[in-house]
């Protein structure tokens, strides 16, 4: 590993971390020429785990980093290096405090924002995340969680609000956002509330990396009427772009190239039927009529 693939990831979430590492174990696997079957057998686990190792689905632990490296013929700088990469994966994000209120399938996806250099966002029903008020959020988590306390929903407001600072970054992702119209319509809080959401999308726009598109209604019939999802891509080039889509109780991440490519290509074709003009007039329009 150089010093350069190394610090590549040093700012990036732990998940990120662990699909890289898993990405240069394979190769490094690979390059030796030891066989899935072979690396299973120095760890005395089944080829399965390591398929699984090297696939970021579990826990890198740095003994077994080690040993595989160990396998594959490394010397021991880069054996300490790997060790090094694999402890530092294994630290815990900044989420982990708010783990009480976060579902644990979604603890996956804020790793991944954190780690993202482009996202890429379809929102059906409400403002995206990472561009929602507090007092916007608050109702759209009170609606999301009806049993929950009110200590329970201020921590997961703090949360979503705690994730927006990215876009802060000096390294921030580019966020492009799709949604529908209906957003525009569907009225979360009450009037005041909305109209501060709808400056907060204007705001959001103006910013270098940030772009809103609105779909409208005349729109019609178009590909992208499905479940909201977002599109990630990294800037390490090991890592694969990966697409998360939500269900009812849980979510699914893509990274097959055939799904990938189908989201970014309906988020692609949802993009045309609008433009920034339009969108602008649209937002401008809906914040005058919660006035």
């Amino acid at each position: 590993m150089s010093e350069g693939r190394s610090n590549a990831g040093s700012a990036s979430a732990p998940t990120v971390l662990r699909m890289i590492l898993g990405r240069r174990l394979q190769e490094r696997r690979q390059g030796a020429g030891v066989s899935l079957d072979d690396a299973a057998r120095a760890l005395r686990v089944t080829p399965l785990t390591i398929r699984r190792l090297e696939k970021a689905e579990v826990t890198l632990k740095p003994l077994y980093v080690e040993k595989l490296l160990e396998t594959y013929g490394a010397d021991r700088q880069e054996r300490d290096e790997f060790v090094a990469f694999a402890e530092r994966a294994n630290e815990p994000g900044w989420w982990h405090t708010y783990r009480d209120v976060l579902p644990t399938w979604f603890s996956a996806y804020v790793s991944l924002e954190t780690g993202a250099k482009t996202l890429r966002t379809y929102e059906p029903h409400y403002a995206t995340g990472l561009l929602q008020t507090r007092e916007y959020a608050r109702h759209v988590l009170s609606g999301g969680f009806p049993n929950d306390s009110d200590e329970d929903l201020e921590r997961r407001v703090n949360l979503r609000l705690r994730r927006q600072v990215l876009l802060e970054r000096s390294d921030a992702p580019t966020l492009w956002v799709v949604m529908e119209e209906a957003v525009l319509h569907r009225v979360v809080g009450g009037p005041e509330v909305m109209r501060e959401q709808i400056e907060r999308l204007l705001e959001a726009s103006e910013l270098a990396h940030v772009s809103v598109d609105v779909v409208p209604f005349t729109a019609g019939a178009h590909v992208g009427v499905c479940a909201p999802f977002t599109y990630f891509r990294f800037a390490e080039p090991e890592l694969p772009d990966v697409v998360y889509t939500e269900v009812l109780s849980g979510a699914m991440y893509l990274d097959q190239r055939s799904d990938v490519v189908a989201h970014l290509e309906a988020h692609n074709r949802m993009s045309l039927l609008t433009s920034d003009a339009q969108s602008r007039a649209l937002l401008n329009r809906m914040r005058k009529e919660y006035s």
